[in-house]
């Protein structure tokens, strides 16, 4: 073993020291408190500004990336300091393996900062995607976790995001288009449905006022028979309202419609009660 193999091996030891690893352990647990604690400030300032907290969770979000993305590349090259040659070598002895086994990973994380920027929904967004509806939370390097409305945690990797097709409905607002469909007999009072079921979509407190709210009908098959389905559009004050808003409209509606004596559809067919029992 000649000078210049004895020279290699002790740089690659003394890159590698037990110094500089547990300085590495320990800057990464910091970088993982820092991001914890911004995101724990953000919850906080979200109940205290509540009007905010769209644009607050999309700071913290922001913050949380920079954390990662500038802690980490300084802890690498901070220090490690590794030599040029030694960069170059590993470099290329692990690009392959790294891009194989890591690929999936990879594409997750550069969907996540294009996600970032190109910013197809926010945190905060009601979105529906793949058939799952709820509300997002977070969007990580990884990947994107959604609450449904039952509050379930949905984990989606940001890769999917960039190929799939997903809706959102509110865009990054706080209001958002609430749909509440009733059914009615064709005989009915149509018009006096369209104005009880207007009030109370008017004098609900969860509607947003500043928005149109519209009464849409059209004729359907209910239950095996033509009947008329009544849809009122209306926006919702918050998204975390969306569900209160279609409650109360719809017990209210059904209230003011029973009381006028508007027709409901009816005589559903012995044949269907049959095999719903």
């Amino acid at each position: 073993m000649n000078e210049s193999d004895v020279n290699n091996i002790s740089g690659v030891i003394e890159i590698f020291s037990f110094a500089k690893i547990t300085a590495l352990l320990f800057g990464v647990v910091v970088l993982g408190l820092a991001a914890k604690f911004v995101t724990s400030i953000g919850a906080g300032l979200n109940k205290r500004i509540p009007s905010r907290r769209l644009l607050i969770a999309q700071t913290a979000t922001i913050l949380s990336f920079t954390i990662y993305i500038l802690g980490g590349g300084y802890l690498f090259y901070g220090v490690i300091q590794p030599p040029k040659e030694l960069l170059l070598a590993v470099s290329g002895m692990f690009a392959v393996a790294l891009g194989l086994s890591l690929k999936d990973l990879i594409a997750s994380v550069v969907a996540g900062v294009i996600l970032l920027f190109d910013r197809p929904f926010q945190v905060g967004d009601r979105v529906t995607f793949d058939g799952t509806y709820g509300e997002i939370k977070t969007i990580g390097l990884r990947a994107v976790r959604l609450v449904t409305l039952d509050d379930s945690l949905v984990t989606i990797p940001n890769s999917k995001f960039i190929t799939d097709m997903v809706t959102s409905g509110n865009a990054g607002a706080l209001d958002m288009m609430v749909e509440i469909n009733f059914h009615l007999d064709l005989a009915a009072n149509l018009r006096e449905a369209r104005r009880l079921l207007h009030e109370t979509a008017v004098t609900s407190r969860f509607v947003f006022l500043k928005k149109p709210i519209a009464i849409v009908f059209s004729e359907v098959n209910f239950a095996e028979r033509p009947a008329m389905q009544v849809r009122v559009k209306c926006y919702v004050i918050d998204v975390r309202f969306e569900k209160a808003l279609q409650t109360d409209i719809l017990l209210r509606g059904n209230e003011a419609l029973i009381a006028a004596s508007i027709q409901r559809p009816h005589d559903v067919p012995a044949r269907l009660l049959s095999k719903t029992a």
